[in-house]
Formats: structure tokens, sequence, C-alpha cells
């Protein structure tokens, strides 16, 4: 959505009250106390009410918005940014852009809407021909760490690992100019604990459909992918021919990373997560246009966030 439509649609504090009301309504509002979805909604209190137990739920009850008591219009000032552009905002500049006196809040916010794109996304499977990959992102040394022997290269305690999964179709005949070998249609990146089969298993099964083509390298932790998918080809990559094997993980983990790093510095590890799940919420929408803002209400709207942390302000 354009600046100037936003600001058209959503002047006030009612404006995006009544547009978070529709969206709720689509869905379908269930009874916090009894599950009943035959609710009545009370005007002069701003809040449904049971016909069957009588209990009451306020407009944020069960949405993303549980328990804030920010306003309507902040939560869609900061969707409207996370989906103006390819690129991200951060909490520090969202409450620049707000005037409001307090990071902690704001930040939560953010890492909220975050953590209910990737709630959304976690509810479809890929499937068909799919790349696989590790990406190794640069993040803070956890606290339990801090006192080890700082490790190189991939093992690094300033390493993160991420699992990276693309749907990835071979282009018919020979490629154009500039073209990739492959065409992309959706992503996901999740950040995992380590490397071992019995983790990487978990984490294929869930995510993608076993009557899936798999292309990997030869990592020793994918020996089971036989067994679980359809196919699975796993070859030794030559660097130099990553581009035509697995190109669209490859870009993928260079977007991400570059996304993350021109706009936070020092990035704890438990909060990864939550960016990667911006970045592959909006390239799976890529398409989407103005739509998209539309389509994060809608999510806002339909999840309750399980982020609950509470920080100070040397939070990434």
């Amino acid at each position: 959505m354009k600046i100037f439509d936003f600001n058209t649609y959503f002047p006030d504090e009612a404006a995006c009250r009544r547009k978070f009301k529709e969206m709720r309504d689509k869905d379908g509002v269930a009874c916090q106390h009894c599950g009943s979805h035959d609710v009545v909604w009370l005007e002069s209190k701003q809040q449904y009410q049971c016909k069957h137990c009588r209990h009451r739920t306020t407009l944020k009850s069960g949405t993303v918005m549980h328990g804030s008591k920010l306003p309507f219009r902040y939560w869609f000032i900061a969707m409207h940014l996370l989906t103006a552009t390819k690129k991200s905002i951060s909490a520090a500049e969202l409450q620049r852009q707000l005037g409001h006196n307090r990071y902690q809040p704001v930040w939560e916010l953010m890492h909220k809407l975050r953590s209910v794109m990737g709630k959304r996304d976690d509810k479809y499977t890929l499937k068909g021909c799919i790349e696989l990959d590790e990406g190794f992102f640069s993040t803070e040394i956890p606290k339990e760490k801090k006192d080890e022997k700082l490790k190189a290269g991939v093992g690094s305690q300033r390493k993160s690992k991420v699992m990276v999964i693309a749907e990835s179709t071979p282009v018919e005949g020979e490629p154009k100019k500039g073209q990739k070998p492959k065409s992309v249609k959706h992503i996901k990146m999740i950040v995992i604990p380590d490397e071992k089969a019995k983790t990487i298993d978990a984490v294929a099964a869930k995510s993608i459909d076993k009557d899936s083509s798999l292309s990997t390298d030869d990592h020793r932790s994918y020996i089971h992918f036989k067994d679980m998918f359809t196919e699975h080809k796993s070859q030794v990559i030559d660097p130099k021919d990553i581009g035509k094997v697995l190109p669209w993980v490859h870009i993928a983990i260079a977007n991400a990373k570059t996304l993350v790093a021109d706009m936070y510095h020092g990035v704890k590890p438990e909060f990864l997560q939550e960016y990667l799940n911006e970045f592959c919420y909006k390239f799976n929408r890529r398409y989407f246009g103005e739509d998209l803002f539309d389509r994060l209400v809608m999510i806002a709207a339909s999840y309750r966030t399980d982020f609950e942390h509470r920080t100070y302000r040397n939070a990434a």
C-alpha cells in the first residue's frame, strides 16, 4: 500500500480499529471461555459477548495484539512499513517515527508481527522439486558461551545454523541470458541447534511433502532422505557450480543476510528466527503487491503470537 493511500484509509485510531474488526469478523470470533462462535458485538463496550456463557472478548484478545496497550494505529503503521518495501525497518527507527518514548514495547510489537508471519508459513509444506542446504548467519555469542575459546569457521559461536529449503523447478529448454536454470516458488528458513541427522530429519519431515524430489550436496546428515522422500539427488558440488545446482537456496541466504546486516547489528541467536520469518513471508508473497498489507492485517487478527519475551534497549 502506498503511503498516501495508507493515510487516506487509516487517518486515525477509529479507522484502524474498524479495519481490524472487519478482519476478525471474516475469520470468525471464538469465545475465549467456552469456544463458541455464536457471539455478538457490543458497540457500547467495544467487545464481543458470547450468547451462551456471556463471556466478553476484547477486540485484541486472541490476536497478535493480545495483552498489548499500544494503539491500533501503531500496529497498522508497523504493518504498513513492513509490507511497503522489500527491505525491513528496525524497532529503533519505528520508535523514532512514532515518537514513542519507550523502546521495549515497540521492539516487542515488531517481533510479535514477525512471529505470526512465521506461524502462517508454518501451515504450508513445500513440495515438488526441492533444493535444501544450510546457511550460517553471524549472530552475537550467547552468554553461556562467552567464556569459551572462540572457534573458527562454521562451528564458531558467532554462527547460527539455518536450514534453507526452496521449491525450485528446472526451466524448460536453455535458460535465457541472465536467467537462472531453475524457477522458484516458496522458501522456508528454519534455525536449527545443530547439523545432526536427527535434527535435520525432523525439520525436513515437517517442512517438505514426502512425495518431493530433493537436491542437496553430499552432507553426511542427509543419509535418511532417500527413505523419507520420493527421490534424493545428493552430489559433491564444486563451489563454481553452486549457482547451477542449488541456485535459490543460496540466493535466499545471501539476500536474507543482507537484509539482517543492513538493519540490525549484533542480532541475538534467539531472535534470528523472527527476522527470517519476515524475509520468507515477504519472499513467498512477492507478487501480492499492495494486497500484502491486507494479508498481514488478516493474520494479525487471526493468530495469537507465542512471542512473550521481555528485554531492554540493548536487544537486537
